[in-house]
């Protein structure tokens, strides 16, 4: 089976500004991604864990996108604008879809 080269974009982000990020991604007419909760995890300040918070505000969640390699850099931009002043990680990763049509 013939595969595609594509990207992987994974940018892990508070969750109150999930919105502000796919609305982002969307007017870069980036139309595909997942959003995932994150349960918790461990960073520069430490362990923590979303069990135990009363409202969503102080969670996080993850927003991936695959797409392809030459629409990374506006995908990245659109990202960059909410994340840059907010907590966030984004990481991108080489890896292969079965149909690139879709993406």
């Amino acid at each position: 089976m013939q595969t595609h080269n594509a990207k992987r974009v994974e940018i892990t982000i508070e969750a109150i500004m999930q919105r502000r990020l796919t609305q982002a991604l969307l007017d870069a007419e980036v139309t595909g991604f997942t959003v995932l909760p994150v349960l918790g995890g461990s960073g520069r300040s430490g362990e923590w864990s979303r069990s135990g918070q009363v409202s969503r505000a102080t969670g996080m969640v993850q927003v991936i996108c695959i797409i392809r390699p030459e629409r990374l850099n506006t995908l990245l931009d659109a990202a960059f604008k909410v994340v840059n002043s907010h907590i966030g990680v984004v990481s991108v990763t080489d890896c292969q879809v079965l149909r690139a049509e879709r993406f």
